[in-house]
């Protein structure tokens, strides 16, 4: 699959952008885990999606949209990492979940570990909203862009740490 990217500016940092020909292929905080080696990547200054994409996270960090319409493409995981990603994305902006509840709501209550590790390699970060998983006590625990950005995130949405 041909990945086309760009580098944006967002109140948390650099974010690197992906897309193919499908939609967005994902949303790197810069320095966060699992960030992919972009080095054989077309670095654009417009493509469709990556527009669409740097649109719709400027309205989210300026409080005036809370959800995100680019089409995904499906460049990344494994089935089951899949379909962590898409429930993630049933979590509602201003909400929180544990990673318990998530694997229960999957069917999986016994893949709680599983589960966290598929949300730490979500490759689209605040667009699918990894960031709204807590710990079980509600605890910030384990964000691949650093626990700081999720805690800023979570105040951005409203959420009462």
């Amino acid at each position: 699959m041909m990945l086309v990217c760009k580098t944006i500016r967002t109140p948390q940092g650099p974010m690197l952008l992906a897309a193919s020909e499908d939609g967005l292929a994902g949303a790197w905080f810069e320095g966060q885990s699992h960030h992919p080696d972009a080095s054989a990547w077309t670095v654009v200054r417009q493509q469709r999606w990556l527009d669409s994409a740097e649109q719709e996270l400027e309205a989210y960090f300026k409080h005036a949209s809370q959800v995100f319409k680019t089409p995904r493409a499906s460049a990344w995981g494994t089935p089951f990492q899949q379909s962590v990603w898409h429930a993630l994305c049933a979590i509602p902006y201003g909400s929180t979940c544990s990673y318990g509840q998530l694997a229960t709501q999957l069917n999986k209550p016994l893949a709680v570990r599983a589960v966290g590790a598929a949300v730490g390699r979500n490759p689209w970060s605040v667009i699918v909203p990894c960031h709204r998983v807590l710990g079980a006590q509600g605890q910030l625990t384990g964000y691949a862009g650093g626990l700081e950005r999720k805690r800023a995130l979570l105040t951005l949405e409203g959420v009462a740490l």
